[in-house]
């Protein structure tokens, strides 16, 4: 199954070791939405009116790296009060790759990552990625 990772996800980031055992195949992609620096890490709003370019990368994944990157994301199940991320379906603006994504529901107040990029913006910005 797909999942879009545009974070500490990513390959080469922070917690890409806990996908990397179950990961099958990696591939570029963006989707539209708007990026908020929560920290230590990104966070992904969709369907908002400054929905823009987000970049990131499909990952290939067993069921068990899907149930890793859940406990990851804080994600409990479908509506779950507990869920720090909503996991919800996402089509990449190529419309040909969809897949599984983590979600906020609004921005909580987290600054907006104009570029888009979550490794851009770490770089910029200097944030460590270890």
């Amino acid at each position: 199954m797909r999942v879009f990772v545009y974070g500490t996800l990513l390959t080469g980031e922070s917690n890409h070791r806990i996908a990397a055992p179950f990961v099958r195949s990696v591939e570029p992609g963006a989707v539209r939405g708007t990026l908020y620096d929560v920290g230590p890490y990104p966070a992904l709003v969709v369907g908002g009116e400054d929905d823009g370019t987000v970049a990131g990368e499909w990952l290939t994944v067993t069921e068990p790296g899907l149930r890793a990157m859940d406990a990851l994301e804080e994600y409990y199940g479908p509506g779950d009060p507990r869920n720090d991320y909503e996991r919800v379906r996402i089509t990449d603006l190529d419309g040909v790759r969809s897949g599984w994504v983590y979600v906020w529901t609004d921005s909580r107040g987290c600054p907006k990552i104009a570029s888009g990029s979550w490794r851009a913006h770490r770089q910029a910005s200097g944030k460590s990625h270890a």
